[in-house]
């Protein structure tokens, strides 16, 4: 008797594995390649036949050259490649512990000091903090304008064609509310090696 109401089971467990664990990845993943293959492929960027990153993951910088994303707990990509990327993660510090105050005090004034930033502009938050996810890779047009002279500076060009080039890259919240406008370090930092 156990046996016939074990057989029912069985066959429950390999239809529903079939189905769940082979049919319904196999039917999203062809969905997603036919009807947004870029990002099904990980949003990947590549210059001059090289991949040089994914649009989706921020990467570490402190070239003058190049405008600077935020702070990451992980430090983005550093010393690995795109196959071999480091995990995510956040500091998980609380709002009152002081490694977290002295990291943003330390990050403010070399943000500060590293642009030029008068004492009585407000930096934008994302400048002092980590994000969630440590691979941020946007962010605030605020933010991008504060890097502007630094940039221009650095590469011998009129501040009035960094200021452009940083307008053309500013991203509007998708459907018009979804989000904040923001620009998207890598992109943009590729155009300005397509200045040169």
């Amino acid at each position: 008797m156990r046996l016939k109401a074990l057989r029912p089971a069985v066959m429950m467990f390999i239809s529903l594995t079939f189905i769940t664990g082979i049919l319904y990845p196999l039917l999203v993943t062809l969905i997603a390649q036919m009807v947004f293959p870029e990002q099904a492929n990980g949003s990947l960027i590549t210059a001059d036949n090289q991949l040089v990153g994914s649009s989706l993951i921020g990467q570490m910088s402190d070239d003058p050259h190049y405008f600077w994303s935020r702070p990451s707990a992980v430090s983005y990509m550093q010393g690995a490649s795109l196959e071999a990327l480091v995990s995510s993660g956040a500091t998980n510090y609380g709002s009152t512990n002081e490694i977290l105050a002295e990291n943003v005090i330390i990050r403010e004034q070399a943000f500060r000091a590293a642009n030029n930033v008068p004492d009585d502009v407000r930096l934008p938050i994302e400048m002092l903090f980590a994000s969630g996810s440590g691979l941020d890779p946007h962010i605030s047009p605020e933010a991008a304008r504060l890097q502007i002279d630094r940039v221009a500076e650095a590469r011998g060009l009129e501040r009035e064609i960094i200021a452009n080039l940083v307008e053309q890259y500013v991203e509007m919240p998708q459907l018009g509310f979804l989000g904040q406008p923001r620009v998207n370090v890598l992109r943009l930092n590729l155009a300005l090696d397509g200045l040169e």
